[in-house]
């Protein structure tokens, strides 16, 4: 009982400082870190004398992982893409809809171009000259492990680059599901 009279009385000693030691409302409080409240910002891409390299954008630190991504511990080697296959396993069923159909869009954005709308190499891409990319209803892309596939995606291989920083790690994962759907429908 004693110890609430005490805080009660210290909350009131507390409110009346603040009153008698501001009693103009309309003026500033009294600043004792200035630097604290008007710091100095800087806009993305310009000068920035903080740090060595001048740039006030920095590179993120070694290690960093993006929120929501896995690391893989992959090279992109052709060695590494076999022991991805091995060791990687799609986390979509093969009779969810909803990621097939999410796999649809992302292969028509991202793959239709050089794959074609049927995975058969035949996209626009190669139909201008550049070099066909391979049929993905071929009997070497329907032996590919799915895992193998995704590290294809994330690393690239021969002419076509990695679209990791495109294609979020599910979303890879729906491309493989719906390419595997195209492989079935050509049995």
């Amino acid at each position: 009982m004693i110890r609430r009279g005490l805080l009660a009385a210290a909350a009131a000693a507390l409110l009346l400082a603040n009153y008698a030691l501001r009693p103009d409302p309309t003026k500033r409080n009294f600043e004792i870190l200035p630097d604290m409240a008007h710091a100095v910002s800087y806009q993305s891409f310009s000068p920035n004398p903080n740090f060595a390299d001048g740039k006030t954008l920095q590179q993120p630190v070694a290690g960093t992982v993006l929120y929501g991504s896995h690391p893989l511990h992959y090279a992109a080697t052709p060695e590494d893409a076999l022991r991805a296959g091995r060791e990687l396993a799609n986390p979509f069923a093969a009779n969810d809809a909803r990621a097939l159909a999410r796999g649809q869009i992302v292969f028509q954005n991202f793959c239709q171009v050089c794959h074609g709308p049927a995975g058969r190499g035949d996209g626009t891409v190669a139909l201008r000259g550049f070099p066909a990319p391979p049929s993905l209803l071929a009997p070497h892309a329907r032996g590919l492990a799915d895992g193998q596939i995704f590290h294809i995606l994330t690393y690239g291989q021969v002419n076509m680059p990695s679209y990791a920083s495109q294609v979020d790690e599910n979303d890879r994962w729906r491309a493989v599901l719906f390419v595997r759907s195209l492989q079935q429908r050509e049995k």
